[in-house]
């Protein structure tokens, strides 16, 4: 609809970025009642960050630019805009995330927005003042997003073709709105009393209620059916012979925590070929300080055993037995390489081997010896009915299929194998067991079950069962044989630490019934129970299977989405490893959802060269297919609110050229191909790596929201001259807005601007229908980047601005030289280009001289006494090396008192610093990179410690 009046909003303007970035990086280490411990999803977005860029989505900005008129001045604007800042400040910390008075405030503003939108379209469908769009999330992979829509009062509709996020998504914003309120219905625990329990069941407190008193009931039913392969153990005189730690617990009875194997294969020594040697990363099994143990294998001429030792290892002893090229066999010393290996998999011969115990002892944790009756434990368990799904013969982050592991069955023992069955089993049995006690409670049955949209006894059951699978999903992620023993902090670490299935080779196996880590009861359920609490359950909310290129679910909503990246998760491959036990655990439920045997994989977003026969035919299915699921998006969305589109960028796609890779460019290519032109670009940091730690690594650390607009109508193409005249005239601007904080909002780091300028350079090449180069071919998006980038550079160099010759020297020694030293004779040559001296230089305290060499110096080498004020020579570049020395060795406060005597080159140590930063970031100099980055990232701090400096009785003021 083209005369849709559309007033610009928020997220078009300004972001109070730093506060929404430091509250997505706080998130990142908060885990009790976080929804991503609901179930594991891979690269999910900070709920901070959703949260925020949704609301500054949906809400007008004052200034009254784009669609309608305005009568406030520039000051009042300014002040209405704080003030939407101050409620997203408030919005993203995570203790307000259930605060009802600060969601209220946002929810208010929200529908104010809303109002003075729909009153410019009076009378046009789709703009009812009384009823807020509906928002959909096409992409909506573990919920994040989704669910703050939901938080921010809006309908929300997640869609996804991978099952498991769709059943992610119905447990965070389908089920807890349909039974809100409601009591529990199950029975207690045995040994609890109904003392404690609440009036009211505010929310999704009651339905919580209910997860964990069926999920106790699981754990008992399962302790009488299977409890007998995870028998206590007995502590002997014997065996606390030399153990101290042991002689309190004689006679008694330990619960085991853990079982700690070793992989093996035959050694690949002729003399030793009918031996299992094992394959161990570490024999040490408890490097906490005091409470040391490691694993001694006991050789016996050709044969061994494991004993268990107290105290630190040996420096004699063997530390472990895999190394980086391969293995090294115990007996002979003999090296194995892992093509060996792998062939010993491949044909069967990879076993594994009990090494230690760990047991639940009373003043911590107890390590035991293996002894043959633990061993046979193993052997009694035979699992039935087990999944059979294949793993995938090539797919991204999995190595085991080289071991011999073909199937996802072979990464469990069979007592894993055997406890995932019954509990699976158990699920469908406590869902019969819920829908019989609501009845017994009196809740109306229709028998209409939750994928039909029931919302009585049986839907209810189902419910139940639906949480309770979630923490079947948790129970996988722990109880596999990927799962690791956390020595350091003596507990067992869950297999997907990392979005990628590697070779484990010593591996923890814990118990169900214990109460450490790895057990039913705290690991699994009571993290689950924790989540569902904490779910709004208000507005309705639908979680759908549907690909994103083919949806049409996005018809009028509000859209905000975080696609698949490029090509560096293989969700489907990896979410197959817990569709195979969720399928066993709700298939009867949802049986539309799981009607395939494993996830779909053709229809995936992925660049994936082993799916599609080689890279450049990955690329050419990413592309298209994305730019048909961006089309849905821009021919449905409504037309009032931009679409905020995630894209998860890599450190290593910053290079010397220009920030830019293929998986980037393919990804502006199929947005700015779908119809739509890019306003804007914001950096979110929602990885908890410090990215400036990191530059040249090729982590994902932070993610650009695009904001787009769809294109109403063709616009004519341009030159390639015309657009660098764009660039030149526009791009300054837009980069002092950026660095100087204008719109009252903080200056985005040197780390985030180039990400963040590629906005108004973007907005200016997708705003034609194309940009011609001199033989009338369309300039490409590699190449628009190349030039906004170059357009970045050009503004922040120094010859750009009034700085001084000396600073224009260090400069240009600095980008060939570093901080080594060069020769004296050509840097007299590039002094004298500069109109300076080397001689002068050095005076002014910059550079060293001498020997014929000529060399910067480090900021950490300048004087600590150093007084701007009675400095004769003071070059920008001294200046700001002075303030890094201040920042590092003694914070803010004296870094602003320093800025206060030399407050006139304020503005050129700050343009110096970015232009540094972008120059260390190319080079990869990352510990130089992030001192001019901490400069900036502190500088709003500084400058209001500078302006509280007192001198002669005023406060001093400052514009930089």
């Amino acid at each position: 609809m083209s005369n849709i009046k559309a007033p610009k909003k928020l997220i078009e303007v300004a972001l109070p970025l730093d506060d929404i970035n430091a509250a997505a990086a706080r998130e990142k280490s908060i885990r009790h009642g976080h929804p991503s411990t609901l179930h594991l999803w891979w690269a999910r977005r900070p709920l901070a960050a959703a949260r925020a860029v949704l609301f500054a989505q949906m809400v007008n900005d004052p200034g009254g630019e784009r669609g309608w008129t305005s009568t406030k001045t520039k000051e009042q604007a300014a002040k209405e805009r704080e003030e939407l800042f101050d409620i997203i400040r408030d919005l993203v910390k995570w203790e307000n995330t259930t605060n009802e008075e600060v969601l209220e405030r946002a929810r208010k503003a929200i529908r104010k927005s809303w109002r003075e939108t729909c009153e410019l379209n009076k009378g046009k469908p789709g703009f009812d003042p009384d009823k807020l769009p509906a928002f959909h999330d096409p992409f909506a992979g573990g919920g994040a997003i989704p669910l703050e829509a939901q938080r921010l009062g809006l309908e929300s509709y997640a869609s996804d073709l991978n099952p498991v996020a769709v059943m992610i998504n119905k447990a965070m914003i389908e089920i807890p709105p349909k039974f809100a309120g409601r009591p529990p219905v199950g029975p207690l625990p045995p040994g609890e009393t109904n003392l404690d329990l609440k009036e009211t069941w505010p929310g999704a407190t009651g339905l919580a209620e209910d997860v964990r008193r069926y999920g106790h009931w699981m754990r008992e039913e399962a302790f009488k059916r299977i409890g007998h392969l995870y028998p206590k153990v007995k502590i002997t005189e014997d065996m606390a012979i030399d153990r101290d730690d042991l002689k309190p617990y004689v006679g008694k009875e330990l619960t085991v925590i853990a079982w700690l194997w070793a992989r093996t294969v035959k050694s690949s020594n002729p003399a030793f070929s009918h031996v299992d040697v094992p394959l161990v990363r570490s024999f040490v099994i408890s490097s906490k300080k005091g409470k040391e143990a490691w694993v001694e294998p006991i050789i016996e001429n050709d044969k061994y055993h494991f004993e268990v030792r107290i105290g630190k290892q040996p420096s004699d002893a063997i530390k472990g037995t895999i190394v980086r090229g391969g293995a090294t066999c115990i007996f002979s010393k003999t090296h194995m390489p892992f093509k060996y290996i792998r062939e010993e998999g491949k044909a069967g011969g990879m076993n594994e081997k009990l090494m230690a115990l760990v047991l639940e002892g009373s003043k911590g944790k107890i390590f035991l010896s293996p002894t043959s009756e633990m061993k046979e434990i193993v052997s009694k368990s035979v699992p039935q009915n087990v999944p059979e799904t294949q793993l995938p013969e090539k797919a991204l982050g999995f190595r085991i299929q080289e071991y011999g592991m073909l199937k996802f069955r072979d990464l469990f023992t069979t007592r894993q194998l055997t406890a995932l069955s019954t509990f699976s089993d158990l699920i469908q049995e406590a869902r019969n067991k819920a829908i019989e006690d609501a009845k017994n409670q009196g809740m109306k049955d229709d028998d209409l079950g939750i994928d039909a949209g029931g919302v009585n006894a049986t839907a209810y059951g189902e419910a139940v069962a639906v949480f309770l699978g979630c923490a079947m999903g948790r129970a996988c992620d722990y109880w596999n044989s990927l799962a690791t023993w956390e020595s350091s902090g003596s507990f067992i670490a869950h297999a997907f630490t990392k979005h990628a299935i590697p070779m484990i080779w010593d591996f923890a196996e814990g118990s169900p019934f214990s109460c450490s880590s790895g057990n039913w009861l705290q690991t699994c359920l009571n993290w689950v129970i924790r989540v569902i609490s904490f779910f709004p359950a208000i507005s309705n909310g639908y979680a759908i299977q549907q690909a994103a290129q083919s949806q049409s679910i996005s018809k009028n909503k509000i859209i905000s989405s975080d696609p698949p990246y490029y090509d560096n998760i293989a969700y489907a491959d990896l979410s197959d490893f817990f569709y195979m036990w969720m399928r066993r655990s709700l298939g009867s439920i949802f049986p539309d959802l799981f009607s395939t045997l494993a996830t779909p994989k053709k229809e995936e977003l992925v660049a994936t060269p082993y799916r599609h026969g080689n890279k450049k035919k990955a690329e050419n299915f990413f592309i298209a297919e994305m730019t048909k699921a961006i089309q849905q998006m821009a021919k449905n969305s409504h037309s009032a609110f931009p679409v905020s589109i995630y894209y998860a960028f890599k450190q290593s796609e910053t290079n010397k050229d220009s920030t830019s890779s293929t998986g980037w460019e393919t990804f502006i290519e199929a947005v700015i191909s779908a119809g739509f032109s890019i306003n804007g670009t914001w950096p979110i940091r929602t990885e908890r790596a410090n990215r400036g730690r990191a530059i040249g690594a090729n982590a994902l650390a932070s993610s650009i929201v695009l904001i787009c607009k769809k294109l109403t109508s063709t616009v004519e193409s341009i030159s390639r001259r015309q657009f660098q005249r764009e660039l030149r005239e526009t791009m300054p601007e837009a980069l002092e807005a950026m660095i100087g904080g204008s719109n009252g909002v903080s200056p985005i780091a040197p780390v985030d601007l180039a990400q963040s300028a590629i906005g108004p350079g973007m907005a200016i090449y997708s705003k034609y229908e194309a940009v011609l180069n001199q033989d009338g071919s369309k300039m490409s998006v590699h190449d628009a980047l190349i030039m906004i980038n170059r357009a970045i550079t050009d503004h922040l160099h120094p010859d750009s601005g009034n700085f001084d010759a000396d600073t224009l020297f260090c400069d240009d020694w600095f980008d060939q030289y570093g901080w080594k030293e060069g020769p004296f004779g050509e840097a007299n040559v590039l002094a004298q280009a500069k109109g300076t001296t080397v001689d002068g230089v050095a005076t002014a305290g910059a550079v060293t001289s001498g020997g014929g060499k000529v060399r910067l110096l480090k900021w950490s080498e300048y004087p600590e006494d150093w007084d701007p004020k009675k400095d004769k020579r003071t070059p920008v570049w001294e200046a700001c090396h002075q303030l890094i020395r201040e920042l590092n060795q003694k914070g803010e406060t004296d870094t602003g008192r320093l800025l206060s005597r030399m407050t006139d080159k304020g503005e050129a140590i700050r343009q110096l610093a970015y232009h540094l930063y972008t120059l260390c970031e190319r080079k990869k100099w990352a510990e130089d990179a992030r001192a001019y980055n901490e400069l900036i990232s502190s500088w709003h701090a500084i400058v209001d410690a500078a302006g509280r400096v007192d001198q002669g009785g005023e406060q001093l003021e400052f514009e930089f």
